[in-house]
């Protein structure tokens, strides 16, 4: 005879299936959107921990503009003295830019390089621009043995790359690197906007602002202009003002007074 069980029959188990109702999903914390991410030190950190160090992280500011060159920054950060806040530096306003630029050039390994108007006008914008981030890479005190590298294009850096897409967003050392291109580029164009009165440089550094686009109609281009972008292509047809192409007087590819001057001001 069987002997019925008083123990009540245990609910089978539902696999966790966030498309059928009633299922609860796992307690997970919420992401944040891209815009709203802080970048992290985690892929230096990863690196650190597998003995792969120095670790550095460039990026470059200024390949839209029409005019002044494309400034690549190349950032060694050291993992005990890393400055609080650090940003892409779009995020950013003008001041504490300045103030964390400070920061990471007290604590941290910079190199610097830009591509000239004349190169970016012989290889393009983005031939130029890689190049400049390799030579920021060549030019920090101690070589790395791996680099990050903002975008989609790794660089001849002399040791392994890897680009990140939005990896000023995501990567604390090509943020810091963002800082320092972004702050280095906005001191020279203020420099170019004292030397050529009229421009603006001082205020849009360069960029295809109306103000800017009236200028150029009016006053012609400078020796600071991409002649390869179609609206200043289309100023030198209509000026009768116009300087001749960049020569030894504009920003060529090697200006390491200039750079040094840029960095202490």
């Amino acid at each position: 005879m069987n002997r019925k069980s008083d123990a009540r029959p245990r609910a089978a188990r539902t696999p966790h299936n966030p498309s059928v109702p009633g299922v609860s999903r796992p307690l997970r914390a919420p992401r944040l959107p891209l815009e709203e991410a802080r970048p992290s030190f985690r892929r230096e950190r990863a690196a650190l921990k597998r003995g792969v160090w120095p670790v550095a992280g460039c990026d470059e500011v200024g390949r839209g503009p029409l005019a002044g060159p494309v400034v690549a920054a190349a950032v060694i950060l050291d993992p005990k003295i890393i400055p609080r806040g650090l940003d892409d530096s779009k995020k950013l306003t003008s001041e504490r830019r300045e103030q964390l630029y400070d920061r990471i050039c007290a604590t941290a390994e910079v190199g610097l390089a830009f591509g000239s108007c004349a190169r970016i006008d012989r290889d393009n914008i983005r031939q130029a621009s890689l190049w400049a981030l390799a030579r920021a890479v060549k030019a920090l005190p101690t070589a790395p043995r791996l680099v990050f590298v903002d975008g989609c294009d790794r660089i001849e850096a002399g040791c392994d790359c890897e680009a990140v897409i939005r990896g000023d967003a995501l990567v604390l050392s090509i943020a810091a690197a963002s800082i320092v291109a972004k702050v280095v580029r906005d001191r020279l164009m203020e420099r170019v906007g004292a030397a050529h009165p009229g421009y603006g440089f001082e205020r849009h550094r360069g960029y295809a602002v109306p103000e800017h686009a009236q200028a150029l109609l009016k006053l012609g281009p400078t020796i600071h202009h991409r002649r390869s972008f179609a609206p200043v292509a289309l100023a030198c047809g209509v000026s009768d003002t116009a300087e001749p192409p960049a020569t030894e007087a504009g920003l060529g590819d090697d200006h390491p007074d200039l750079l040094a001057k840029l960095i202490a001001t």
